[in-house]
């Protein structure tokens, strides 16, 4: 009833969804309540799945970066939480706020992560008379880009070739943020994250699902400093001949440190930059892949990537794309 009353004052409000809030059912419950109260919805910034595509409602995520984050929760005096604590900043900038949530915005709590987000939802639509509403037209499917392979060009190209009931484990990094606008109107899918601090989760994610989700195609969004991390995960897909299909962002350095040290305000001399760099060797994901007995190729363009992922899906087994970014 607290949650309930604050809706019903009319002030800018927000509800953030964590955990189970993010399955088909929770969006759909939210999203009842948001189209009743005028409330605005967002995920939390790291998330371990998000039910997502058409007939799905579709929400954003906090941005990572601490002054979009700042930004995209301006304005707020109304935050209301459901399966997920107090937004905070990933790590203490100077002269940064340590959360994105207005210092003047007063904070409730509708589930706490451990409990079930679901039926806290369903009972705050009925307090507050939400009639069934319909999820919003995320728009035609998208056409595969052209050309050079960007975040705006490859997000619309993943849309448009997903597989219904795809598993997409996220370990994308700064080359995936910007992915979720282009790929609402893909087929239905869940988009599993890493939700940690720590990089090389994302092929062992991968694995995961496809080992508990036989039968849906995994697809793997991994950065390339990610990836040396837990590479062997390639040898367990091949060796259990799982439906996972890689795709490693190559831009041959580690660019989410080198964003770290820029907020801190650091100077880094040439040998902290060496410490970033991939280079000096490059690193042949294709042919790592291969000595890990997975199928593998390069696309240096969206019309050559989208045949290598379409090939892929016709595969049984794992197959690995590399793409120089």
């Amino acid at each position: 009833r607290v949650a309930a009353d604050v809706l019903r004052r009319g002030e800018r409000t927000l509800i953030v969804l964590g955990g189970d809030a993010l399955t088909e059912a929770g969006l759909a419950l939210a999203h009842r309540v948001a189209a009743r109260t005028g409330a605005s919805l967002t995920a939390m910034g790291s998330n371990g799945r998000i039910a997502r595509g058409r007939g799905r409602v579709a929400v954003n995520r906090i941005p990572y970066p601490v002054d979009q984050a700042v930004k995209a929760l301006g304005g707020f005096r109304q935050v209301v939480l459901v399966a997920c604590r107090k937004p905070v900043i990933f790590f203490a900038y100077p002269g940064k706020p340590g959360s994105p949530v207005p210092d003047d915005a007063d904070v409730h709590v509708l589930a706490r992560p451990e409990q079930d987000p679901v039926d806290a939802l369903a009972r705050l639509a009925d307090e507050v008379g939400a009639p069934a509403a319909s999820v919003p037209d995320a728009g035609p499917r998208p056409e595969p880009a052209r050309g050079a392979i960007t975040p705006e060009s490859f997000a619309p190209t993943l849309a448009a070739l997903l597989p219904e009931q795809a598993v997409v484990a996220d370990e994308a990094i700064t080359f995936g943020r910007g992915f979720f606008p282009g790929t609402v109107a893909a087929a239905p899918h869940d988009w599993l994250q890493v939700t940690g601090g720590a990089i090389g989760g994302g092929m062992p994610l991968a694995t995961g699902a496809a080992l508990g989700a036989p039968g849906r195609r995994v697809v793997n969004l991994q950065a390339d400093g990610s990836a040396m991390y837990t590479l062997q995960a390639l040898w367990t897909q091949a060796r259990e001949r799982l439906d996972v299909t890689t795709i490693v962002f190559s831009n041959r350095k580690y660019q989410i440190l080198l964003g770290e040290l820029a907020n801190v305000g650091a100077n880094p001399g040439r040998t902290a930059l060496d410490m970033m760099d991939l280079g000096n060797p490059d690193l042949d994901f294709v042919g790592l892949a291969r000595g890990m007995g997975v199928e593998g190729a390069r696309a240096d363009t969206c019309e050559r990537f989208a045949d290598l992922f379409a090939q892929s899906l016709r595969m049984q087994g794992p197959f690995l794309i590399e793409l120089p970014t």
